[in-house]
């Protein structure tokens, strides 16, 4: 096996061909985010973007995207919700190989899902998905069928909307982009009302999205849905489309709706459309809330986790772990505070290449924390 650090320009249709291949095992498509189409609009906005490349006797083996520097990051990462190797069936590329490809001192991830994960695995979580193969109709009597007084409130709720503001009204697709700009604009406020890094802050985030958003055709594509109660826009969701799969990314509400579970509306709505949207299965990603049980038919295994060397971004990210662990006894608040810069800055390094603005969005964090729990 020989392995190669190429930039993504450098592939050429044969080794775009078995990268998609490789990516739906039994022409089942793993994700839309382990795709070539997903790399290459994220290399079109970063100019940080490599792929490890092996290839044996037979041709291309596996495909690894992922942004370079000190330290190595799957493409698209944190945002990207599925991680890891895109590989021939039986191919194993292990944690030095991906080390030494790549020529970084540590290798961080968060939603590994090609197995095995490299390194140390810190934690397991599950992305949960909604078969839908059958059909809408199948799917929704399975699932009333096991949480009956669920989807009956879910009901009440959607006509005690329309009592009050409307007929409720889904629109597909977001030709003029103004269903798109209000997602945007309720996200960032989200986001700064939570104290959390405003992605669509971030220059080749807005990018990337919007590159996104623009790629309404074709066999990976984004899907913009939005949902209404009479005129007024309650719900608005982007995700990304490709094999059959739908990949919910970026939801957002208008708050003066939240009495209807806007966003679990708009979801019901996206189920009911799957057939004549080509998708036969909706995938809401990794988290613990309590509403997912209700839809998602399984799970898929996620893994967070790092590869370390004795480099010295391995020795930075050994150290951060280990205040963390020594602060964890202390008493009160202050035993959280080493985790929560851990996890800012960890967060602010993947999204932001630059040093200096790394430095200035870190500032702001901790200042406005500091900041509020002064007042």
């Amino acid at each position: 096996m020989r392995f190669f650090d190429l930039d993504i320009q450098q592939l050429g249709e044969r080794d775009l061909a078995a990268w998609r291949r490789f990516a739906a095992p039994g022409g089942r498509l793993i994700s839309p985010y382990l795709t070539p189409d997903f790399a290459k609009v994220i290399a079109s906005a970063r100019d940080d973007v490599r792929v490890a490349v092996a290839e044996d006797a037979d041709g291309p083996a596996a495909f690894f995207a992922y942004h370079a520097g000190s330290i190595a990051r799957p493409v698209g990462a944190p945002m990207s919700d599925y991680q890891g190797v895109v590989c021939r069936e039986g191919t194993q590329v292990s944690a030095s190989d991906l080390l030494n490809t790549t020529q970084t001192g540590a290798l961080v991830y968060e939603n590994w899902a090609t197995t095995p994960a490299p390194g140390r695995v810190r934690s397991i979580g599950g992305s949960c998905v909604l078969d839908l193969s059958e059909g809408s109709q199948a799917y929704f009597k399975r699932r009333r069928s096991l949480y009956r007084n669920y989807f009956r409130k879910m009901d009440q709720r959607a006509r005690k909307a329309e009592r009050e503001f409307g007929a409720r009204r889904v629109e597909f697709g977001d030709p003029l982009g103004a269903h798109f700009e209000t997602l945007k604009a309720w996200k960032s406020a989200q986001y700064r009302a939570s104290g959390l890094l405003d992605l669509f802050s971030i220059g080749w985030v807005d990018q990337a999205l919007e590159s996104f958003a623009a790629r309404r055709f074709g066999p990976f594509r984004g899907l913009t849905c939005a949902l209404y109660f009479g005129d007024r826009l309650a719900a608005v969701e982007f995700g990304l489309v490709a094999g059959g799969a739908y990949h919910s990314w970026f939801p957002a509400y208008d708050r003066q709706f939240a009495s209807a579970s806007p966003g679990l509306q708009l979801i019901h709505a996206i189920a009911e459309a799957a057939p004549r949207l080509g998708i036969d299965r909706i995938d809401l990603g990794k988290s613990e809330a309590d509403y997912k049980k209700y839809y998602a038919d399984y799970e898929v295994p996620l893994a967070q986790g790092r590869v370390l060397t004795g480099s010295l971004a391995g020795a930075r990210i050994a150290g951060w772990e280990l205040a963390e662990a020594v602060t964890r006894h202390l008493p009160g608040p202050a035993s959280q505070i080493p985790a929560r810069l851990r996890r800012r800055w960890a967060q602010t390094s993947a999204f932001e290449p630059r040093r200096a603005r790394r430095l200035a969005l870190m500032g702001a964090a901790v200042g406005a924390r500091f900041g509020s729990s002064r007042d």
